[in-house]
């Protein structure tokens, strides 16, 4: 399941025409993909219209048929009038309408209040889901502030391709850091296109059960989000990992 994808068309930088999302449909679904949330920006660049949103999943789904399901979500971003609208609104941004936000931040600024905002936004039940901290230049330098935003409700998404290495060796250490720190709640493709950045979650599912074992893959590929589709509470705060497997030449020490 991908909680996080541009699949819809003409809607910002992600797909540009209705073949463009079909693409990615196909290749998400051949990929394995069973479930996955158009997330158009909302920001200064992006107007987020929700009638139009729904509007263009319901036109993609027809042609996709019953292969890959479709959910409406958004990439928020922290602006006052985003905020006053989530405040007065909480179905409007969040996946299928059901209290999860992901929450994406500027690359040139991090606001101090961000912790205040977060609880503002919880009290209206709104549960913010932070995405790719891991690509964020400021994010990626402050572990602890990411550990302090876990233990106060908040949870993590990191991107698929991230944990490949296709996004530079920092991002991929921050990755690996956030992981091990059981700080990471979901992972997912972040997808524009079929090409650069693709709608691909079986690579990143092989890294995880290698590392961490299947059931953390599965995890944070399908429990976590089916969750976040339903609408139902995770218990909040850092996760508890596995005992990491074992390699075949561990069993012989």
């Amino acid at each position: 399941m991908d909680l996080h994808s541009h699949i819809l068309f003409g809607m910002d930088d992600g797909a540009r025409t209705i073949d463009d999302s079909l693409a990615m449909a196909k290749m998400a679904v051949a990929c394995g993909t069973t479930d996955i949330v158009a997330t158009p920006h909302a920001d200064s660049q992006y107007r987020y219209d929700p009638k139009l949103v729904e509007e263009r999943l319901e036109q993609v789904q027809k042609l996709i048929g019953t292969s890959l399901r479709m959910h409406r979500g958004c990439d928020f971003h922290l602006s006052y009038e985003n905020i006053r609208l989530a405040l007065e609104k909480p179905n409007r941004y969040s996946i299928n309408g059901r209290g999860y936000l992901l929450v994406e931040f500027s690359d040139t600024l991090i606001m101090s209040s961000t912790e205040q905002i977060f609880s503002e936004l919880m009290s209206a039940g709104l549960v913010p889901i932070v995405t790719h901290p891991e690509r964020n230049p400021h994010l990626v330098k402050d572990i602890k502030r990411l550990t302090r935003w876990v233990e106060r409700g908040a949870f993590l998404q990191v991107t698929a391709q991230s944990l490949l290495g296709k996004f530079g060796p920092a991002a991929h250490r921050c990755c690996v850091s956030l992981l091990d720190a059981g700080l990471v709640h979901f992972v997912a493709s972040d997808a524009h296109d079929t090409q650069r950045r693709p709608p691909r979650l079986d690579l990143a599912r092989n890294y995880l059960m290698q590392r961490y074992g299947p059931e953390y893959a599965e995890l944070l590929l399908e429990i976590n989000p089916r969750s976040v589709l339903d609408g139902r509470a995770l218990d909040p705060g850092p996760l508890v990992l596995p005992e990491a497997p074992k390699r075949w030449y561990q069993f012989w020490r």
